[in-house]
């Protein structure tokens, strides 16, 4: 486990990058670039023994860049998985007379195969425990004392049900499952899995064990049986077809004292367009229903409409959902309208942590009344809290259902989230720096060595550019700047942040071709005569220019693409 969180935070070559050319570059692009290194660093053209030496191991690197890159298979898996894919154990057995295309399959077959491997080893197991939580009582003496009362009085009440808050809270009820996935070979899977309720004192409790067999890359199908108040058998399936279509079918039979029931449900989903499903259901049995939705699913929102015909319901549904994907936040709401009545929600999701997810929603409709539900998903476990509130729709109740979750989430998240989440990536990036703390060394050391050998190519290229007023780098830092306005309400730690740059002048000079210079859209610090100096924080590259005798200067984030000179760099010198 130790490996492979450290193989995560070590920092890998980007060969692009190196090479300074765009992803989609050109073959012709890629000899150009190759040849314009070559030329710097290759070890013929030093004559100085040191020099020599440093000039090798660049030139070395160049050319691994050169032979990965100019080969379509090679770069094909480069582009895919990085320089981890180039070292996946099986590559060997990879026919080179395959396209991209079956390379990336291949790759991914090999993936596939590692992963099937580990989980023949370990089981999945899954956890969901509900908790039922009625409030009804304490909403219900305020609302009525509420009425009756004048607001003066107002706070006496407060103080007074304060008390007694814990004993108008009672669970009503508790629901726990629990699964456990067992892989046989790579095409059977054995999942066991048991649920027990309670609820008003009354409980049950069933056992399930299911067996999955994968046909093809096309369809499964599945076994199930389970005893509880009686046995159940079930047989399900699933098969794709024709013209972008799924069918998902499955027969129940339940055996209980009293009765023996059967029913047949149906699925039929079709791929309308990219972003769009259309879903046709029928449950033919004691409970037989049809229903129709349309999905529809976006990077950005969410969406669901479907009607619902049935015996003992019918209704009609609409789900909304916008994914804030910046802030790792999604707010959802519906409405649902039918025989069982009306029903309105509304609420949001909140990505804690890596594996964590909270989620608070309020359900308010008659004749339900007032809910709100609160759910942490964690990894495989889900703990879920339904908490009625009220039998009726009351403002006052809708009110508190909203605020006080918001107001709980905003205390919670200053006193404990953030002080967490802030430790956590400090850790994380104490992390980087000790497991590339050799790795960056050598990134130093090959940098400082890019640097001495580039200085007669710059003193030339420099030459030209003067002489045709073209372009001239005059200053360039990268790294981390600290400016004062954002340590002016933390003079603790102003003696403690400062800037940690490194001066990249002469390696930005290099890159400068007829007057222009021209930078992708990737990480600065993989650019020769860079290096990252310091790990995990994040990084900017001011220049500073002269281009037709005019100061210029800007600064930029790390990633973001870079073309100069441009007149809005310009600095107004008077």
């Amino acid at each position: 486990m130790d490996d492979d969180s450290d193989q995560e935070h070590l920092i890998q070559d980007d060969y692009y990058t190196f090479l300074n050319i765009p992803r989609n570059a050109t073959q012709e692009e890629i000899n150009y670039a190759y040849r314009r290194q070559s030329i710097l660093y290759h070890p013929d053209k030093h004559v100085d023994p040191v020099l020599k030496k440093e000039a090798e191991v660049l030139f070395n690197r160049t050319k691994a860049a050169y032979k990965v890159l100019s080969n379509p298979h090679q770069r094909a898996i480069y582009d895919s998985v990085g320089v981890r894919g180039l070292q996946t154990e099986g590559w060997e057995i990879v026919e080179r007379t395959k396209t991209p295309q079956e390379i990336r399959e291949e790759y991914e077959y090999l993936a596939r195969e590692a992963e099937e491997r580990k989980l023949l080893r370990l089981t999945n197991p899954t956890t969901s425990v509900t908790m039922n939580i009625n409030a009804t009582d304490l909403f219900n003496q305020y609302d009525e004392d509420y009425e009756d009362r004048y607001m003066c009085y107002k706070v006496y009440c407060i103080l007074k049900y304060s008390r007694d808050i814990l004993s108008c809270i009672e669970v009503s009820g508790m629901s726990f499952t629990q699964s456990i996935e067992a892989p046989l070979t790579l095409q059977d899977i054995v999942t066991m899995y048991g649920h027990l309720s309670t609820r008003n004192g009354i409980g049950s409790g069933s056992v399930h064990v299911a067996v999955k067999r994968l046909l093809s890359s096309k369809g499964w199908v599945e076994m199930d049986v389970g005893a509880g108040n009686g046995p159940t058998i079930s047989l399900k399936g699933f098969r794709l077809l024709p013209y972008k279509l799924m069918l998902n079918a499955a027969t129940i039979l339940e055996f209980t004292p009293n009765e023996s029931k059967a029913s047949l449900i149906g699925t039929l989903t079709m791929q309308l367009d990219t972003h769009t499903m259309g879903q046709l259901s029928y449950n033919a049995g004691s409970e037989s229903s049809m229903s129709t939705a349309i999905v529809r699913s976006t990077p950005r929102t969410h969406m669901s409409c479907s009607i619902h015909l049935g015996i003992l319901r019918s209704f009609v549904s609409f789900n909304y959902t916008y994914k804030m994907q910046e802030k790792e936040m999604k707010l959802r709401g519906s409405v649902k309208a039918g025989t069982v009545g009306v029903i309105v929600e509304y609420g949001a999701e909140k990505k804690i942590s890596r594996h964590s997810r909270l989620s608070a929603t309020v359900s308010a409709g008659v004749p339900t009344g007032v809910t709100l539900k609160i759910k942490l998903s964690r990894s495989f476990q889900t703990y879920a809290f339904p908490i009625h509130l009220s039998d009726e729709v009351l403002p006052a109740t809708v009110f508190y259902a909203t605020v006080v979750p918001l107001m709980t989430w905003m205390i919670v998240k200053k006193v404990v989230i953030d002080p967490m989440v802030k430790k956590r990536e400090e850790h994380k990036k104490e992390k980087e720096r000790e497991v590339n703390k050799t790795r960056m060394l050598e990134k130093q050391k090959e940098a400082e060595s890019a640097t001495k050998l580039m200085k007669a190519t710059v003193s030339r290229i420099r030459a030209q550019e003067e002489s045709k007023k073209g372009l001239i780098i005059t200053k360039a830092l990268y790294g981390r700047f600290v400016y004062p306005q954002e340590d002016l309400y933390n003079s603790e730690q102003q003696s403690i942040r400062r800037d940690e740059v490194i001066d990249v002048t002469i390696p930005l000079q290099c890159l400068v071709k007829d007057s222009k210079l021209i930078l992708y859209d990737a990480s600065k610090s993989e650019l020769p005569g860079f290096y990252d100096p310091c790990v995990g924080e994040e990084k900017q590259l001011l220049i500073q220019y002269l281009f037709r005798n005019q100061t210029h200067e800007c600064i930029v984030k790390d990633n973001a693409p870079i073309r100069i000179p441009l007149p809005s760099h310009r600095v107004n010198t008077t």
